[in-house]
């Protein structure tokens, strides 16, 4: 009954920057956490940042906090992704995600959200 569905991706030259949205729609949407998630090529999918819906608490990966913001328009049921002096190695499908219950599984743990978009491809060459 909710459907993600990111888009923005694209080929950005290293140093580069990039906005990913991931548009949420269904009856209703309500959730507790929304989060992005990538997964380059030959590699696990890792977490990338996360804020939650209703205080925007924001959280970050280590290698992604200073160049990754995430945000998120309530009023347009949109969460985004601004990427800022890009690299090679962020090249990857970057996924939104949701969840729509609480728990007490980590942020960063796939297995805490329940809607996942089809993913958006980033290409930083260099």
């Amino acid at each position: 009954q909710v459907q993600l569905v990111e888009s923005g991706g694209g080929l950005v030259q290293a140093g580069g920057s990039l906005r990913l949205s991931c548009a949420a729609s269904g009856r209703t949407f309500s959730p507790y956490t929304m989060g992005w998630f990538r997964q380059a090529p030959g590699k696990e999918r890792e977490f990338v940042a996360a804020i939650t819906w209703y205080s925007a608490t924001t959280y970050y990966a280590d290698s992604m906090r200073g160049r990754f913001t995430i945000s998120r328009d309530s009023t347009k049921n949109t969460l985004y992704l601004q990427m800022n002096s890009l690299k090679p190695e962020d090249t990857a499908v970057y996924y939104c995600a949701a969840d729509q219950h609480l728990g007490s599984l980590r942020i960063g743990a796939q297995s805490k959200y329940d809607y996942w978009g089809q993913g958006t491809q980033v290409t930083v060459s260099s």
